[in-house]
């Protein structure tokens, strides 16, 4: 029988991706995790759906629990469970009162381990392009809690011996106290021009780094309304991010990027905005309901072979792909037939099943496939189009206009997805810098989450549209496009995002 046991682990330092696999892993294998608040809510995706999840979150002025409180949290919740993680931001052991829980777990005889996570110490002043040590600058480096009051008798902190014994001090937890920190410093012998970094958010989209010297730091510190989370580094290393600093350069940084498409192709995009420094907010308002049309496609392939097969959607060969599967048939039911794929990511997925397609227009719309057809002279044959209920009928009509007989099978349907309603609402309520769309099916059922006050929630938002089609439809709503992608793809969408002014 496995012992049920509390896995104390490290959640980094913010970015999500920074966690370490064993942590990962745990999180994928938990029946219960208990969480920060600075714990990146990204990493909660990677929990089971019967996972039970607990927020513990403290900040400063806000408790949700008492570390007591926690401490018999995780002792119930370990009587309840075989594993439960116990996720914590940055490194359970460094600030991070994760030896009082172990100690707590050992007291009440429950089984722990600890797995180590990347510390904000250390992360944060990377990302802001401030290495700890550096051979020309220091060789040496410490980490002080900044919470503790510096002016208390008691206190273990010994300032003369941090001043004159290591080359760069790092604080965490230290901003309500900056300013006695900086007076300790200043008395204890640091000179008043020596450099300070704070960085806030360290690592996360929302990084902002303000620097100056001892002299002046508190000041800017006000100026600039810095608060929590954030660390201090002091010392000469901080002149460094001058020529290292490279987070900060993002192109996207700091912006809130709304991304409306479906749950399983959300990730592209949001991989490539993320990368760009983007801050992803991933709210799907549409999702595909299989129409499950097997009887109308073995009937199609059974008594005819097209001259052309039109796959117009990613989801179009996802279906079929599927029927293939269920009818225990592979790719050579195509036989002689060409295909048509409209969209290089349709391209891929066929590609994927070993279909190389035959013409992929280089406008990704219906338009562009019956302009080339009539272009080229092709105006008889047969053609089946494979698509969503609710397309528009330009091919098919395009095409029957030039002397192709067309038969059409519904592969699925977009049916708005109702329970992003509230999700949708406060993220908007928060502030948001851009919306996408990458279809007009997203833009309808967006605006019908909304209700009829869409253009109020609306202001001040850019909009991004990934082709003509879905700017038109956009249009119809009485809202302006603030950008369109060229090429009618997510790499196209990515480009017109960092247009964006």
């Amino acid at each position: 029988m496995v012992k049920p046991t509390v896995y104390l682990t490290g959640a980094g330092p913010g970015d999500a991706k920074l966690i370490t696999v064993k942590g990962i892993e745990l999180i994928k294998q938990a029946d219960c995790v208990i969480y920060d608040y600075l714990v990146n809510p990204d990493l909660l995706k990677f929990s089971r759906r019967d996972c039970k999840l607990i927020y513990v979150g403290k900040k400063s002025g806000a408790h949700t629990f008492s570390q007591d409180k926690i401490n018999q949290l995780l002792v119930k919740q370990a009587r309840l469970h075989n594993i439960v993680v116990r996720l914590k931001g940055g490194d359970p052991f460094i600030f991070g009162r994760g030896a009082e829980e172990a100690l707590y777990l050992k007291k009440h005889k429950i089984n722990f381990e600890i797995v180590p996570g990347v510390t904000s110490a250390i992360a944060v002043a990377t990302y802001a392009g401030i290495p700890l040590t550096a051979r020309s600058q220091n060789s040496t480096v410490g980490f002080i809690t900044g919470n503790e009051d510096p002016e208390k008798k008691d206190s273990n902190i010994n300032w003369k011996a941090l001043v004159q014994g290591l080359g760069t001090l790092v604080f965490l937890m230290g901003i309500g106290n900056l300013e006695k920190i900086v007076q300790k410093l200043i008395e204890s012998g640091k000179p008043l021009n020596t450099p300070v970094a704070i960085i806030r958010w360290g690592t996360t989209t929302r990084q902002r780094t303000t620097t100056g010297i001892l002299k002046n730091i508190v000041q800017l510190a006000k100026k600039n309304k810095i608060a929590p989370p954030a660390i201090i580094v002091v010392g000469e290393v901080v002149k460094l991010r001058k020529d290292l600093n490279w987070f900060e350069k993002r192109p996207l940084l700091g912006k809130r990027i709304v991304v409306t498409r479906i749950r399983e192709q959300a990730s592209a995009l949001s991989e490539k905005l993320i990368a760009l420094g983007a801050e992803v907010i991933e709210i799907p308002v549409i999702k595909i309901v299989s129409l499950k049309a097997d009887k109308q496609l073995g009937e199609a392939f059974l008594h005819q072979e097209y001259d052309w097969i039109f796959f117009t959607s990613q989801n179009g060969v996802t279906e079929f792909v599927e029927f293939l599967q269920r009818s225990g048939k592979d790719s050579r039911i195509f036989g002689n037939t060409q295909v048509c794929a409209i969209g290089s990511e349709t391209a891929k997925s066929l590609t994927a099943i070993g279909i190389k397609p035959d013409y992929v227009p280089a406008q990704f719309c219906a338009e562009a496939i019956v302009k080339h057809f009539e272009e080229i002279g092709l105006n008889t044959g047969s053609a089946l189009i494979l698509r969503a209920k609710e397309a528009r009928d330009v091919l098919p009509d395009g095409l029957k206009r030039l002397g192709f007989q067309v038969k059409v099978i519904d592969l699925y349907d977009t049916l708005t997805e109702k329970e992003s309603v509230p999700k949708l609402r406060e993220c908007l309520k928060q502030g948001v810098d851009l919306v996408t769309f990458a279809s007009s099916s997203s833009v309808k059922s967006f605006m019908k989450l909304l209700g009829k006050d869409y253009c109020r929630l609306l202001k001040g938002v850019g909009i991004i549209s990934i082709g003509p089609v879905t700017s038109a439809t956009i249009r119809e709503y009485s809202l302006k496009v603030n950008k369109e992608a060229k090429v009618y793809m997510i790499d196209g969408l990515v480009e017109a995002i960092k247009k964006v002014k």
